[in-house]
């Protein structure tokens, strides 16, 4: 069985600029995906797919492969994960190298750990899901939450306006750092989390979404507290 690392790193990103590759405690954030993808010993190969030149400089510094540039039809705003992963499948099959497992690993999530990966993808191919999505908790349950109509608060759900909240099954939404799928069930259905998905739940403290500078400095605090209880 052949395996794949797909890291998706376009440039331009307009809300944290050179997000890809800004300095996150020390290094580039792309190099955390990528030194977690090759410490995990679970790939035959290590990618990022991208359309900036100096991305590509700085995922080669680390060690992964840039074996050509995206296309302007995944290099767009609208083009979406999916479209990459495919292109990139298919200029590899052109080269004559075809991938049973594939994961999708994204350039700025430092918390992805070599120990994840490997876990991950031994309990996809331990079940009979066609992919794995890392999952958190919502930190309060949405099925409590409000909305505004009319100028007035009311509950979305009003049906849960009196349940206590540890009584509301619990929710979860994707956790934004990798994605671990068949390449055959990605081929059947026309994308990669079609299918039965298998949950990888994750904790609260190994998450946060990074799209302007304060959540920056918070993952940045985050990844800090782990690490310091990891070596204590």
């Amino acid at each position: 069985m052949k395996t794949i690392a797909i890291i998706t790193a376009r440039g331009g990103s307009k809300r944290i600029p050179g997000k890809n590759i800004k300095p996150f405690l020390g290094k580039p954030i792309l190099a955390y995906s990528i030194e977690a993808a090759f410490q995990s010993g679970v790939f035959d190969e290590v990618m990022v797919s991208t359309d900036d030149e100096e991305i590509a400089r700085i995922a080669r510094q680390y060690g992964a492969k840039v074996p050509f540039l995206r296309s302007d039809a995944t290099s767009g705003d609208f083009a979406t994960t999916n479209d990459v992963l495919e292109e990139v499948l298919g200029e590899y099959e052109k080269c004559g190298a075809s991938y049973d497992l594939a994961c999708c690993l994204y350039p700025t999530a430092p918390f992805v750990t070599a120990e994840k990966l490997k876990k991950a993808m031994e309990a996809l191919k331990a079940s009979d899901c066609d992919a794995l999505v890392p999952v958190v908790p919502f930190s309060f349950p949405p099925k409590r939450g409000f909305t505004i109509r009319d100028g007035k608060l009311v509950y979305e759900y009003p049906e849960y306006a009196s349940v206590r909240s540890q009584d509301i099954p619990t929710s979860y939404h994707d956790a934004g750092q990798f994605y671990f799928f068949w390449v055959s069930n990605m081929k059947e259905n026309g994308g990669f989390l079609k299918g039965k998905l298998l949950p990888f739940v994750l904790s609260e403290m190994e998450v946060q979404d990074i799209d302007n500078q304060t959540d920056w400095e918070l993952a940045e605090c985050k990844y800090q507290l782990l690490h310091k209880k990891s070596t204590q």
